[in-house]
């Protein structure tokens, strides 16, 4: 394991892993991004006309504001996780096809490295899409200031891309994602703010969601949204890129450890 973790080593033949991916992906293009885009649409609009109806302004903001705000994060980061778990598990695995590009003057770096380039494109997608009925509904206080979360939503695709791909390189079946997605993804939901202020919640688990990723990602898009300048920008963009870049380490050492052995 002590060999396996090294630093990458990258270069640009990252780019045909991406272009291989995408040229697959178009060919199922549009259902896929309906699939993708389906749920958060449906809790956003949901939730937001139905719940928004019977609430009052949560922290100076309709309802629906506030949860749209919160589904871009979150939207974005199902993306990204469904892409470095699934597709990704099946290019390695099942398909063989990381075997194949392995036999080219390709290194295991820069295959992963395109995983997760593609991962961030299409949590891009969802981002904006999400972005596009946040500007459809006015649900905005400065269109200028919004166009900042689109940077906002690649980073949130690189955090959670790189901690997905770390599952990928050690789960044995598809079966196994759901362990992350029941201890990882869905606490992540409930506790970081996307359907209700994290103020609401007890000490303890708020000093827990301040940790968590999504948090981040959340505290760097609703203020956006709103019309003004999120507080700690540095720290949030900080610790989206550690946590990817250290899970992005992480799992190239144990894909190492499972395909180069």
């Amino acid at each position: 394991m002590r060999s396996n973790l090294r630093l990458p080593r990258l270069s640009w033949r990252f780019v045909p892993v991406w272009q291989r991916n995408y040229l697959v992906w178009k060919k199922l293009a549009i259902p896929s991004i309906l699939g993708n885009l389906a749920d958060p649409m449906l809790y956003m609009l949901g939730l937001g006309f139905g719940l928004g109806s019977l609430l009052p302004d949560v922290d100076g903001m309709s309802y629906l504001t506030f949860l749209a705000a919160g589904t871009v994060a979150y939207s974005t980061m199902n993306a990204a996780t469904f892409e470095v778990l699934y597709s990704s598990f099946s290019r390695m695995h099942v398909q063989r096809t990381w075997d194949a590009i392995l036999n080219a003057p390709m290194t295991l770096d820069d295959v992963l490295f395109g995983e997760l380039a593609w991962a961030v494109s299409k949590s891009l997608l969802s981002g904006l899409a999400i972005l596009t009925v946040i500007w459809g509904l006015g649900l905005y206080g400065n269109f200028w200031l919004t166009l900042a979360i689109i940077p906002v939503v690649l980073l949130i695709g690189f955090c959670f891309g790189g901690m997905g791909l770390v599952m990928n390189a050690v789960s044995p079946s598809y079966d196994f994602f759901l362990y992350y997605f029941t201890l990882a993804i869905t606490p992540m939901v409930l506790l970081c703010g996307v359907f209700f202020p994290v103020s609401q919640l007890p000490p303890v688990l708020q000093a827990v969601s301040a940790w968590l990723p999504l948090t981040h990602a959340i505290d760097l898009a609703r203020p956006l949204v709103v019309g003004r300048l999120p507080d700690a920008i540095g720290l949030h963009v900080f610790a989206l890129l550690a946590y990817g870049t250290a899970g992005y380490v992480v799992a190239l050492a144990l894909t190492r450890k499972r395909l180069l052995r």
